[in-house]
């Protein structure tokens, strides 16, 4: 059963999905100089963008996080730093309102998981 598809359904009658692009992290490359530049791959998926709710806004003040947030749901593994992996942040790209100016968000926190699809918390980026 497609719950986020059940869910989806109902909600795009109030706020309709929209096409972003997103940044999937793959690492960095290092030259010679020594300087690290991150590496991506890029994709555009569908996306449900919606404002974030109470309890995440409390969490990120407890974690003393602050910027402009967006909760993001969306099907695919989108992930924030993975240490582990040697990964930072992905990135997804899309205006804070529809039709409004394109900005980058990276991804501060992911809320849920699943194997199909996830919700992001992500802060938007000063250029």
């Amino acid at each position: 059963m497609n719950l986020r598809g059940i869910a989806n359904a109902l909600t795009q009658s109030i706020n309709s999905n929209r096409s972003i692009v997103w940044q999937q992290s793959t690492g960095y490359i290092t030259d010679a100089a020594g300087k690290r530049t991150p590496t991506f791959n890029t994709q555009t998926v569908q996306a449900q963008i919606q404002p974030i709710d109470g309890s995440d806004l409390k969490h990120l003040d407890s974690l003393n996080i602050q910027g402009v947030f967006m909760s993001v749901y969306l099907y695919g593994n989108v992930a924030g730093l993975v240490r582990a992996d040697q990964k930072g942040g992905d990135i997804l790209q899309f205006s804070q309102v529809p039709g409004g100016p394109v900005h980058s968000w990276v991804v501060t926190m992911v809320r849920e998981t699943w194997p199909d699809w996830c919700r992001v918390i992500a802060t938007l980026q000063q250029s």
